[in-house]
């Protein structure tokens, strides 16, 4: 399928591996200009490589809004300006509700929450201007069925969840679609560290029977990103092999 984005510009944040990396390459298959970002120099440059088609990677944390911001000016730079937002950023430590201590939940939200805010803030407003925009989140399944040891990531990103949902709704009319991907478990490094090096998907509770392809999931960004899905938007979209159980 042409997703009409060929020549389309877009900034995806958390990108040296995993989902990130995953919904970057989709992107470049797609056309797309493409600049991401990661905080360790050498596995940016060597994600960027893997992207092909002229992918710049940058060195930047978007653990805080301000890191954020700073990822979008940075990618706005590089490319003249940015079309298309995929944030996204790691995982907060997993704990459970007596296990967390409270000053852990700032930094949690700061990565989950404030860095998309901070992102947003400095992309979205240039969508707007010019009539088109894409703004595509990596949160998680948690936010539909929270998990017991993910309690942090349970709060931040159903935070961010709600914060997309308003914006969607008031940067519609101008031609930006906001959206949001919730994976369930995909076979990435961060899945490796909660549930080994081979999970069993049928323990795990996922119908499919196996855990989830990134490359799978980073063409389901890119078609959320393109001209076939300009009527969808306000939509948070689990992609988990139909492990949430519940019909909204």
């Amino acid at each position: 399928m042409d997703l009409g984005i060929a020549g389309r510009r877009a900034a995806v944040a958390g990108a040296s591996s995993g989902l990130g990396l995953a919904s970057a390459k989709a992107l470049a298959a797609a056309g797309v200009r493409v600049v991401i970002c990661g905080r360790d120099r050498t596995r940016v440059e060597e994600a960027a490589k893997s992207v092909g088609d002229d992918c710049i990677g940058l060195v930047h944390d978007v653990g805080s809004a301000e890191g954020g911001a700073r990822f979008v000016a940075a990618a706005r730079e590089a490319l003249g300006g940015v079309d298309i937002l995929v944030p996204n950023a790691g995982g907060p430590p997993p704990g459970n509700f007596e296990s967390i201590d409270v000053d852990l939940y700032q930094p949690a939200i700061d990565l989950n929450l404030l860095s998309t805010v901070g992102m947003c803030k400095a992309a979205v407003p240039a969508m707007q201007a010019q009539g088109w925009g894409r703004v595509v989140a990596i949160t998680s399944v948690v936010v539909r069925q929270p998990s017991a040891s993910l309690i942090l990531s349970n709060t931040a990103r159903s935070g961010v969840t709600a914060f997309l949902k308003t914006v969607a709704t008031e940067v519609a009319k101008d031609g930006v679609t906001v959206n949001t991907v919730q994976p369930g478990i995909h076979a990435t490094d961060r899945m490796t560290r909660l549930y080994g090096p081979e999970p069993d998907a049928v323990a795990l509770g996922i119908p499919a029977g196996v855990v989830g392809d990134p490359d799978d999931f980073g063409k389901v960004v890119a078609f959320l990103c393109g001209e076939p899905a300009k009527f969808v938007t306000g939509v948070h979209l689990q992609v988990d092999g139909g492990a949430y159980p519940g019909l909204l």
